[in-house]
């Protein structure tokens, strides 16, 4: 599972070969103790929460960055090591 990403204390990950569970490009954001997975690229909740501060800033960053999300998660499903993204500044 490599992380993209790592801003404010959140860390993103994309899991190789993802695609049975949720059918849908995602991502798997941590903070602290807990988790969400984010639907790519609209940002939709498919399960989990974080707190609202920090969900405001993964919704911003997915936003930010849905060109190079999409392009990961092809590489990930297809089990290549995605690519690092640019973090949250």
């Amino acid at each position: 599972m490599p992380s993209l990403s790592m801003f404010y204390g959140i860390i993103i990950y994309m899991y190789y070969k993802d695609n049975n569970q949720h059918h849908t490009p995602h991502i798997h954001a941590m903070y602290q103790d807990d988790e969400v997975i984010l639907e790519i690229p609209n940002g939709k909740v498919l399960e989990g929460k974080l707190p609202n501060s920090k969900m405001k800033l993964l919704v911003a960053w997915v936003e930010l960055h849905q060109d190079e999300l999409m392009a990961d998660w092809k590489l990930a499903v297809d089990g290549q090591k995605p690519y690092k993204i640019e973090p949250l500044k």
